[in-house]
């Protein structure tokens, strides 16, 4: 079975004002997981207000979900005990009053000097799947197979529709913000690992990236792990999400593998309109139309169940398919994160999204 792991991003906040506070090494260390390097469960990230999780490599959804329910309370029984709060949310709701600190590693205040306003505004959360590969080879193959699916992706995790206080209009204004670094949208066609490799180095030689750490596609190959690491969603308000995602994009991937392995023509799809097709989903998420993978525009929720045809062997042989397809008939049913954050600031305005977004420990 294709092994995977789930990465998720949140943020943290201040229970009484909402606002983000720069606690994540406080947070960190008081979490007490992953003490060693290669085991690094929770981790930094670019801004002082932001904590990144990360699974073990899990073999099935049940124990992925278990990993990240585990994780989920270690860090916000961690914030609590130090004065604030966990929060799963693509884009930080609130208007700030001051920016937020950067983390104090070199990496990231070379960032601040490349681009000091896209660090300020980066308070944005994803969660990221990574899909075990044979070799650099087969992932290239498979990048090339699922970009046509990684709008319909974005739509059904849409959970960041908030930004500086008022309703961006978007369902995942994460994916708007994110899309302004060099590299970043989505990933281009490549030819075979070979052409990856040099196009990657050129950009580097180039001196456009630093590492490829900064290679900000919607999907890439992994530059730490054997994996293909699709990271196109929004971090989820809920653990069970974020399972159905992953499930969903193992299938995807397998799907895809299955595909190169038999020699399935690539479908050839136009840049310009892949590009499109993105926006689109941010854009709209599931409340209105999706581009299908042939440029059609259709119904979200028939291209939803379009996507689930096409992983259905895939989420057969993992022993996916009830959870996944219940879990998705649910997400049509009542809709994304960023829906019940709008139903949330309609009924009782930013308290009532601050309250939804934020991630409580079950200890008394």
């Amino acid at each position: 079975m294709t092994t995977i792991g789930v990465e998720e991003e949140y943020l943290l906040l201040d229970p009484a004002t909402g606002l983000p506070v720069p606690q994540a090494e406080e947070v960190r260390a008081a979490a007490g997981l992953g003490p060693l390097v290669a085991d690094q469960e929770v981790q930094h990230e670019l801004l002082q207000a932001q904590i990144e999780v990360a699974t073990p490599v899990c073999d099935t959804l049940e124990e992925a979900g278990g990993h990240l329910l585990r994780l989920r309370h270690a860090v916000a029984v961690a914030a609590e005990e130090r004065g604030c709060r966990l929060a799963a949310c693509g884009t930080w709701p609130l208007r700030r009053a001051s920016p937020v600190a950067v983390t104090d590693e070199a990496r990231y205040r070379a960032m601040v000097v490349q681009a000091p306003q896209l660090v300020a505004e980066q308070l944005v959360n994803g969660m990221h799947v990574h899909v075990a590969v044979p070799d650099p080879e087969a992932g290239v193959q498979a990048l090339n197979r699922i970009r046509s699916w990684l709008p319909t992706l974005t739509a059904m995790s849409a959970n960041s529709p908030l930004w500086e206080g008022h309703d961006t209009g978007f369902r995942s204004w994460r994916t708007v913000v994110f899309s302004r670094w060099p590299v970043s949208g989505m990933p281009p066609s490549f030819q075979d690992a070979g052409d990856y490799e040099r196009r990657v180095k050129r950009l580097s030689d180039a001196g456009l990236i630093a590492d490829t750490g900064q290679l900000y596609w919607q999907a890439r190959l992994s530059p730490r792990y054997p994996t293909l690491e699709v990271r196109c969603s929004d971090v989820q308000l809920g653990a069970d999400e974020a399972v159905m995602l992953a499930g969903t994009i193992r299938a995807l991937v397998t799907t895809a593998l299955a595909e190169a392995d038999a020699g399935t023509p690539t479908l050839d799809q136009d840049p310009e309109l892949l590009q499109a097709a993105m926006w689109h989903a941010a854009r709209h998420g599931l409340g209105d139309t999706l581009v299908d993978p042939g440029g059609t525009l259709r119904p979200a929720g028939d291209v939803v169940n379009r996507l689930l045809s096409h992983v259905g062997d895939a989420l057969d042989e993992a022993g996916d398919t009830r959870q996944v397809t219940a879990l998705v008939d649910r997400l049509l049913r009542d809709g994304t994160g960023a829906d019940r954050q709008r139903a949330a600031l309609a009924d009782g305005g930013l308290p009532a999204v601050t309250d939804l977004i934020s991630v409580r420990s079950t200890v008394p």
